[in-house]
């Protein structure tokens, strides 16, 4: 594994509600330096949820993307909020958007989108033995919620409304550790 470049200078150049933009200048070991800019993480990264129910479908829910100024199909997802446990967000977040929390909770892995210029974390959550519970949200419209068969999330993949990556590679990744838990 290569030696990471050092970085020399760190400078926010833009700062937003949720972003902030840096430009780093970097020295390669080669001893090449440069700039890049990046998106910098804030706090600890998000959660996205795929949660099962006993008759092996993943609940899903419609919400406005304002990115793509549309509505899209994708999994239940939230920011980790300061010092709270990754499974106990994850727990929030279903029972916010979904109406239900969940006895079992499992990370699966992490992902990250863009890494060269994008510092933030995805954990994605697997959540079972689901039970009916609401809370409150900062949603500012109720979310519909959607059944989906696990079995069928190629059909589901091919929708023009389910376009994020994040929720695609998190049910093929939960479609697989399902089955090979399974047999």
């Amino acid at each position: 594994m290569p030696r990471k470049p050092t970085i020399r200078q760190t400078e926010t150049v833009a700062r937003s509600r949720l972003f902030r933009i840096e430009a780093l200048e970097l020295e390669f070991t080669n001893g090449t330096v440069t700039h890049y800019e990046r998106l910098a993480g804030s706090g600890r990264g998000a959660v996205l949820i795929v949660p099962v129910t006993e008759a092996g479908e993943v609940l899903l829910v419609r919400e406005y993307a304002a990115g793509v100024h549309r509505y899209e199909l994708g999994l239940p997802k939230g920011r980790i909020e300061g010092e709270e446990p990754l499974l106990e967000a994850a727990n929030r977040e279903i029972m916010e958007e979904v109406g239900f929390a969940a006895n079992r909770l499992e990370e699966l892995t992490s992902l990250t989108l863009a890494p060269g210029y994008l510092g933030h974390t995805t954990h994605v959550v697997i959540a079972r033995d689901l039970y009916p519970r609401r809370e409150p949200g900062d949603e500012p419209e109720e979310l519909e919620v959607v059944p989906w068969p696990l079995a069928d999330i190629g059909e589901l993949a091919a929708r023009p409304d389910v376009t994020e990556a994040r929720t695609i590679a998190a049910l093929y990744l939960t479609r697989d550790r399902l089955a090979t838990e399974e047999g």
